[in-house]
């Protein structure tokens, strides 16, 4: 039997650090007032899914924005924790970059050890394989939703679809929005993405 069901990938709402683009990893930071709003907005189109699992990151911006969807957040999933950015935790790109003295990006020069190890991307696909090891089989019951963070969502995505963890650059995803990763003619497909209330 073929799969029917999607993944609804969805990330947390607006955070301080989302905001301003710093990457945020192992800082657990709440959602903002916006944050909020952004994820209740996420209520209405998520209802007329019908959900046989959701998993949620255990940082406190995924699990409220799940609560606040109206999604369930008992199956907490540490394999989706957002990438651990070891030196980079809480800087933006630009001031990275400028740091550096050339223009740094995650998808190419990765993580630097700091106070936290840092992982390589090939690390956070490992991770998300064995989420999507997971979940696969649930897809012939119906849909599955995964709640969590910009950059392992991506990342996801581009396991999903059988690319290397760097395409992950291609599929940039809003703060308190999902995408869907579904099947045509019994393949994996992006079938929505960077939708919102």
């Amino acid at each position: 039997m073929s799969a029917t069901g999607e993944i609804v990938v969805v990330r947390h709402g607006q955070t301080e650090w989302s905001l301003s683009g710093q990457h945020t990893g192992v800082t657990d930071l709440p959602l903002l007032p916006e944050g909020e709003t952004q994820a209740r907005a996420l209520r209405g189109p998520l209802a007329g899914r019908t959900f046989v699992e959701v998993r949620v990151s255990p940082r406190e911006r995924a699990r409220r924005t799940a609560e606040l969807a109206g999604l369930p957040t008992d199956t907490v999933d540490p394999d989706l924790v957002e990438v651990d950015y070891g030196r980079w935790e809480g800087r933006t790109t630009p001031d990275i970059s400028a740091e550096l003295g050339r223009t740094w990006s995650l998808w190419t020069d990765g993580t630097e050890p700091g106070d936290t190890p840092g992982e390589t991307l090939a690390q956070v696909a490992q991770r998300c394989d064995r989420v999507l090891a997971g979940v696969r089989p649930r897809l012939e019951d119906g849909d599955v939703a995964l709640v969590a963070h910009g950059h392992v969502l991506r990342i996801l995505t581009a396991r999903w679809l059988g690319l290397a963890p760097e395409a992950g650059a291609l599929f940039a995803l809003h703060a308190g929005s999902f995408g869907a990763l579904g099947h045509e003619h019994d393949r994996p497909a992006l079938t929505g993405w960077n939708q919102a209330g």
